[in-house]
């Protein structure tokens, strides 16, 4: 089995036809299973990659089985919109769209450089295959290596000041560097991204001096990276990444630092980490952050309780 997503998962069937036969028969008995035990329902999506399984498993809903093999792709792939094509954004089907690829079909039937001009050489060649249904990605039981770690906010109401963006970025930071110690990891490098009205998204890094994992340390960077980049214009996103991880445990000393109030942050961090793992990641939170955007951190904080569940 492979995570997708909080709620979505791989699962490779290869080897197992002698005990399960019928790959859509047993696929209803997970489907109906889940629905009988747990009290939900889920689709499931079956083909032979997991590109195709996929886009089955986003068919109709609730509650379905849906199939997708390759002899199916002309029915009931090539007819759909190319924003329903798997991770093609906003941005690529404008430019498909105006070049007058509407449907998977239309990307299928082009030449691979004429999405390659589109699209840019390597995003090009990717989606071109996609949309002839082609994916040789294996189903992973052990996920990556984290090269990094981040999370984003989409918000329903324009962000028009700074009140209202740093509570945000704190908890996000908070969010982002919970994850990254669990890991064991530090981080060299900081970035802030954020949306504007036109869909712009601008992004800002900085590069650490030290690695660190403190999350005040985290925001303290998140803060001045926002504050010198935005312009006052409304936004819709904001994002926090860490990345250019490394695992080391010294850290360079500063005789220009209050080492000693660092070390009751990074102990300050270790209590509330220690006291997330025992109770749930939503038991404690900074108190600064307590009246911000209520439920903004809902997903991150699921897919922390996720990989909290997932087995060393």
């Amino acid at each position: 089995m492979e995570s997708f997503s909080i709620d979505e998962v791989f699962l490779d069937m290869t080897g197992t036809s002698l005990i399960y036969p019928d790959p859509i028969q047993t696929a209803h008995e997970i489907k109906d299973k889940i629905k009988n035990e747990l009290g939900f329902t889920v689709n499931v999506g079956i083909s032979t990659n997991k590109l195709l399984a996929k886009m089955a498993s986003d068919f109709e809903k609730p509650d379905k089985v849906h199939t997708l093999f390759p002899n199916e792709i002309p029915v009931k792939m090539w007819p759909l919109p190319v924003r329903d094509l798997l991770f093609l954004g906003k941005a690529s089907e404008k430019k498909l769209t105006e070049a007058g690829m509407y449907t998977i079909g239309d990307m299928a039937h082009a030449r691979e450089t004429e999405i390659q001009v589109l699209l840019g050489k390597k995003a090009g060649h990717q989606l071109y295959r996609y949309a002839c249904g082609i994916d040789d990605s294996p189903v992973k039981a052990q996920p990556d290596e984290a090269k990094g770690f981040s999370v984003e906010t989409t918000f329903n109401d324009d962000i028009v000041s700074v009140e209202q963006v740093l509570p945000i970025l704190l908890e996000q930071c908070d969010i982002v560097t919970t994850r990254m110690r669990r890991k064991g990891k530090k981080c060299t490098s900081v970035s802030v991204t954020f949306r504007t009205l036109d869909f712009k998204n601008k992004s800002h890094q900085t590069t650490l001096s030290n690695a660190t994992n403190t999350t005040d340390e985290i925001y303290k960077h998140a803060k001045k990276l926002f504050t010198e980049s935005w312009k006052g214009e409304p936004l819709r996103l904001i994002g926090v990444a860490l990345t250019n991880l490394t695992d080391e445990s010294f850290e360079q000393l500063s005789l220009f630092e209050d080492n000693e109030k660092k070390e009751r942050k990074r102990k300050l961090d270790a209590t509330m980490d220690a006291i997330r793992q025992k109770f749930g990641n939503d038991k404690i939170t900074r108190a600064s952050i307590m009246n911000s955007n209520s439920g903004i951190a809902r997903k991150a904080r699921a897919q922390m309780k996720n990989e909290d569940e997932k087995p060393e």
